[in-house]
């Protein structure tokens, strides 16, 4: 039985590809415990044949050949042929901490957890490539159920999928899956895992290197598109208040990094998108892909959802007036939001 399998959803990424893939055949696994499948989301570079030599040395290889569809649908095909007993989901410009896996795929499967998350280092490029393998921290593990994990742990600033093992039965049980065609899928996808898991571990182990400042990459620019994406990513995960059996301290943490979300949402939009035709449209958006969200946690919330409902062109102006004389004078400054720039609070899987 196939222990594990590792998808890599490949678009366009030629000079990241090759180490990241032979970071994942650097685990102190054997090719027999694992499968590697390789989704080519439709590139139209070279990133196939930078690593066309690792792959025929290795028969746990699998490459499905796509049109260009999304990152979300690379890893839903992906997971929809993966035989393994759990999941684990890289990103192909990204790179594993040499031999990290193989324990934590050891501890998840005599726990039977149905999510494993660890830690992982955040790193520049430049950083990435000088970096020299050290002794792992002391290493803490804890088990939670998920709504622990979910109140506890999971930061809305950062909802990635690549620090976790999936058990592939829970995954496909509950028929969780990343929404098709849209960026920042990673939100409402680690909040239902979180709210429909069980039984959790959360250990310190580093596991990963995300690089940070790569142009190019989905999370370094900011558009009337993917604002449009992240509305439909919002309203989604608003839509999980209405789960089963949803405990009121898990629903209040929930409405909460939904309003995080928006609020980061807005910072964006205020920086990066100069039409106000297309600003005023953002909020437009999120009224359609969400229209019965509200904020209710404090007078402020109450405030900015009469004006998101009732002013919204108003609001929109108000709000681009303020970030530019407040937040480039001190940047991340909070607006209606205690949460921007909480990496290091109670709410961080750090």
């Amino acid at each position: 039985m196939t222990k594990l399998s590792i998808i890599v959803p490949v678009y366009n990424v030629e000079d990241y590809i090759r180490p990241c893939i032979e970071s994942i055949f650097k685990q102190g696994l054997c090719d027999d415990e694992y499968e590697v499948i390789i989704v080519n989301d439709g590139s139209t570079d070279n990133s196939m044949g930078m690593i066309e030599d690792i792959i025929s040395q290795h028969n746990n290889v699998t490459i499905i050949n796509q049109e260009n569809q999304s990152l979300s649908v690379a890893r839903n095909n992906g997971i929809q042929n993966a035989k393994g007993e759990y999941i684990y989901m890289p990103d192909s410009d990204d790179v594993l901490i040499e031999n990290s896996l193989s324990s934590l795929l050891e501890l998840a499967l005599e726990s039977k957890v149905d999510l494993l998350v660890a830690d992982f280092l955040k790193m520049s490029d430049s950083e990435i490539k000088n970096y020299k393998h050290t002794q792992q921290p002391q290493i803490t593990v804890m088990k939670k159920t998920g709504e622990q994990l979910f109140i506890e742990e999971l930061n809305p600033h950062h909802c990635y999928v690549w620090r976790t093992l999936y058990k592939r039965d829970f995954l496909l049980d509950n028929h969780i899956s990343f929404i098709p065609g849209i960026n920042y899928q990673d939100i409402p996808f680690t909040h239902e895992c979180c709210l429909k898991a069980k039984q959790c571990i959360k250990t310190s182990q580093l596991l990963y290197i995300y690089r940070f400042d790569r142009p190019g990459a989905a999370s370094s620019s900011f558009s009337i598109q993917k604002a449009r994406s992240y509305c439909v990513a919002i309203g989604n995960t608003w839509r999980l208040r209405n789960l089963d059996n949803i405990t009121p301290n898990a629903l209040y943490k929930l409405e909460e990094n939904v309003y995080c979300s928006f609020c980061i949402m807005m910072y964006k939009a205020s920086f990066c998108i100069t039409k106000l035709s297309e600003r005023r449209k953002i909020v437009s958006l999120l009224n359609q892909e969400a229209p019965g969200i509200h904020f209710s946690h404090g007078i402020r919330q109450r405030i900015l959802t009469f004006m998101i409902k009732k002013m919204p062109y108003t609001y929109v102006e108000l709000y681009y007036i303020y970030s530019q004389i407040i937040y480039k004078k001190v940047p991340f400054i909070p607006f209606f939001s205690n949460y921007m720039h909480k990496e290091n609070t109670q709410y961080s899987f750090r």
